[in-house]
């Protein structure tokens, strides 16, 4: 099993959800975070004074998947929220030892 880590744009949000239930993914997390990457923010003027924006605002959707199943959702992320520029997002992928469903005991992929 896999945990994926994806971070984008808000606007992408519904996207990315699409994505996932294509692909049948169970279940998701998601999270409303700020942070910046390698663009570090903008700078922005409001009356007259400049501004440094560097804290943008993302969205960290998490889930747990199976092995196969992990890497057709990355590849249709990267084709399809893709817009080019800087700050399209990131993609971390974590090993999952085991899953346990609380309510029933079940493990594995039967607990997805």
């Amino acid at each position: 099993m896999k945990k994926l880590e994806i971070i984008i744009r808000p606007e992408k949000l519904e996207d990315l959800k699409s994505i996932l239930e294509c692909c049948k993914a169970n279940g998701i997390m998601i999270t409303n975070i700020m942070g910046y990457g390698n663009q570090k923010g903008f700078k922005e003027v409001y009356r007259g004074s400049e501004y440094n924006v560097n804290l943008l605002p993302k969205i960290k959707v998490e889930t747990v998947v199976a092995n196969e199943i992990s890497e057709v959702i990355v590849d249709k992320v990267v084709k399809e929220i893709n817009s080019g520029s800087y700050g399209d997002g990131k993609i971390f992928i974590y090993d999952v030892e085991d899953a346990i469903r609380i309510r029933t005991g079940e493990r594995g992929s039967d607990a997805l």
